[in-house]
């Protein structure tokens, strides 16, 4: 109990501390800036009217998260353009990984940049072919997820956060109007991550992340052409563990020591390069209604090497496939040398239009492209056509009915159905979509198949009930699945299909509380049944708990707005999938129970004109459970006890 005290009053100490130095000299200095203090943005307070325009007492231009505006592709594409404010929230900012992010709900492998996946099974978006490299598609940034500006004046925006063990991460923005109809910009992020089981340096990186974006958008004079482009690229570089080695194979290894670990793999490292060519444009040849064009071209490189002559060979199994074949020139004795190049170009063609409250889309799209390897005697190709259409109908902005779907010729579709109103969310979607590349044809050191598995079926619906009162939200809401021919990795570490079908019962609640206008409760609780033949096929906790509670208010004569709290997570006993470096892919076990364990994390983000900085405390509750710590994959454990920091920093000149 006294190291909780000391864990609780160091932390808040200094916090404290630093909001007692850095606020008032921040805050005078905002004063002699002319005191522009951005008010609390919509989701911290609700709807709050703008102080002042854009000009100030002077009739010089403000320029500020007002006045640089942004959208993304799909605003556009479904005639539903809207442009949004800079977020300068600070609630959830504390969670600045990619897996915290989404409030847990990937399992990774303890540390920032690692190979993560879904905790929940959810219908794919895309029903055609992918790599079946997913393990790091947290991230890469698609073109749907970049972000097209409007500004009225050059913006910057730098974002650098330093985890705890030299967990490090930054992300650089930049984009201006060239003209009022032209924008482009640029962003760049890096991801430096220390090992946090067995570093040998200081700069012993776990993951090492590099990748950029450049993208333009562009308006013709009279409204009619619009167009919007992006590339993006990612090299993602893992020196892969392969975890802790149990105390059942070396009595000599423990687990929960972190940085005095035992890990079976120090020479193997996994690197999965992308690169994606991305156009959008469109033209409106009527009023109300526009033809429109989108062109992709992406690639996918994903390779493996591990130094089999070290005692990294004693992780693998005994198959040697490609490293004994003295007929291929890739192949080295004691050498793993895996590589696989996916490659698709994309040309999709369609019209789109209002008619009234009611939009409809009609379209067609071509996809071609291919799964290449050294060890392949011919790459494994494909090409698909197929087409698609949506209608929305839109009474208001509460009540909105959509529905959307697209057949992939001749055996494959996706249809969906959504119904909003302010009462009750509903959705079904009915899926059959095809296996992945990997997932049909691998020639790897360790591991080779060759498969002709069918599509996957799934039947799905969502329903939320949407209670709003004054102080208080609540989210009741219900997800069914109904999955066949399920495609996993077994036990083998290879892929398999099961024909029988799996039923997801998942009742949730997700809530709000605020007290006294400035304590607020925020929870998120799910229950998952599973039954059926195929019901083992997968691994998701029987709960899943996430909650926060804190302060959010103004201090300092209202320069300063602060967020104070605790947050906390729980996942009941599970045996997740564990993860096979070799094949970048999560499999299942039987033999290893990440057992119940709940993480409590402290926090204090803050706001000052327009920076912010959080503070968190990982695993506030280390040392103080009958377990040492916790895991969050087989023989990965979670965080140990350890301070993050970061600031957020808006720039308009």
């Amino acid at each position: 109990m006294l190291t909780v005290k000391f864990n609780l009053r160091t932390f808040f100490a200094l916090l404290a501390i630093t909001v007692a130095f850095i606020a008032p000299s921040l805050a005078q200095q905002q004063q002699r800036q002319g005191g522009n203090a951005s008010r609390p943005t919509e989701e911290e307070r609700g709807n709050t009217a703008m102080k002042k325009g854009l000009l100030d007492d002077s009739t010089k231009m403000v320029y500020g998260p007002k006045t640089s505006l942004y959208y993304y592709e799909h605003f556009v594409r479904n005639n539903r353009f809207k442009q949004m404010e800079l977020d300068t929230s600070l609630t959830g900012f504390h969670n600045y990984e990619a897996v915290a992010n989404t409030w847990y709900k990937y399992q990774d492998l303890g540390n920032l940049g690692t190979a993560a996946r879904p905790v929940f099974y959810d219908v794919p978006n895309q029903i055609g072919r992918t790599s079946g490299f997913h393990a790091y598609d947290l991230y890469h940034n698609t073109p749907d997820s970049i972000r097209y500006y409007n500004t009225k004046s050059p913006y910057t925006k730098i974002e650098a956060f330093f985890g705890g063990g030299n967990r490090n991460k930054l992300d650089i923005g930049f984009a201006r109007n060239i003209t009022p109809n032209w924008n482009v910009g640029i962003g760049y992020h890096t991801i430096r991550a220390r090992k946090t089981l067995n570093p040998t340096t200081r700069d012993d990186n776990n993951v090492v992340n590099d990748s950029y974006e450049i993208h333009s958008n562009y308006k013709s004079d009279n409204g009619k052409y619009f167009l919007l482009g992006t590339i993006t690229r990612m090299k993602h570089n893992v020196n892969e563990q392969g975890g802790i080695i149990p105390p059942s194979v070396d009595t000599t290894s423990l687990y929960f020591t972190y940085e005095d670990a035992k890990v079976w793999l120090s020479n193997s490292k996994a690197v999965d390069l992308r690169q994606n060519y991305h156009l959008y444009h469109e033209y409106e040849i009527l009023k109300g209604w526009q033809a429109y064009h989108v062109f992709d071209k992406s690639k996918q490189a994903v390779t493996f090497f591990s130094n089999l002559g070290t005692s990294d060979s004693t992780y693998f199994n005994t198959n040697r496939f490609n490293s004994i074949n003295e007929d291929n020139a890739f192949s080295k004795e004691d050498t793993t040398n895996n590589h696989n190049h996916f490659s698709e170009w994309k040309n999709e063609v369609g019209f789109k239009g209002d008619f009234g409250p009611v939009y409809y889309n009609a379209f067609l799209k071509f996809r071609t492209g291919r799964m290449a390897s050294r060890f392949f005697t011919s790459n494994n190709s494909f090409t698909e056509l197929s087409l698609g259409g949506a209608l929305r109908g839109e009474i208001n902005e509460n009540w909105i009915f959509e529905a959307e779907g697209e057949y992939l010729i001749p055996d494959g579709y996706r249809v969906k159905g959504l119904f909003i109103s302010p009462f009750l969310d509903v959705s079904y979607t009915k899926a059959l979509y095809k296996p992945n590349m990997m997932q049909q044809q691998y020639s790897g050191n360790h591991y080779m198949w060759k498969n002709d598995f069918s599509n996957t079926g799934v039947d799905q619906i969502k329903g939320t009930i949407k209670g709003d009162f004054k102080n208080y939200k609540i989210r009741p809401n219900l997800t069914i699945n109904r999955v066949n021919n399920y495609i996993f990795y077994n036990e083998e570490m290879v892929p398999e299909q099961i024909s029988s079908e799996a039923f997801m019962v998942i009742p949730g609640l997700e809530s709000h509380l605020v007290f006294a206008g400035k304590f607020h409760w925020q929870s998120e609780a799910y229950y998952t049944l599973i039954t059926g033949g195929a019901a083992d096929k997968f691994r998701i906790p029987e709960l899943f708990i996430n909650t926060r509670f804190f302060f959010d208010g103004p201090m300092f004569d209202d320069h300063v707005y602060v967020q104070l709290g605790i947050e906390g997570r729980y996942r009941s006993d599970n045996y997740a999938p564990a993860y096979m470096p070799a094949t970048q892919q999560f499999y299942l076990q039987n033999n290893f129970n990440v057992y119940a364990y709940p993480v409590v994390d402290a926090f204090l983000n803050f706001r000052i004109n327009r920076t912010r900085v959080l503070f968190r405390y990982n695993h506030l509750n280390s040392g103080q459970m009958p377990n040492d710590g916790y895991f969050i994959t087989p023989d990965y454990t979670g965080l140990k006890g350890m301070l993050d920091l970061g600031i957020s920093w808006y720039f308009f000149d």
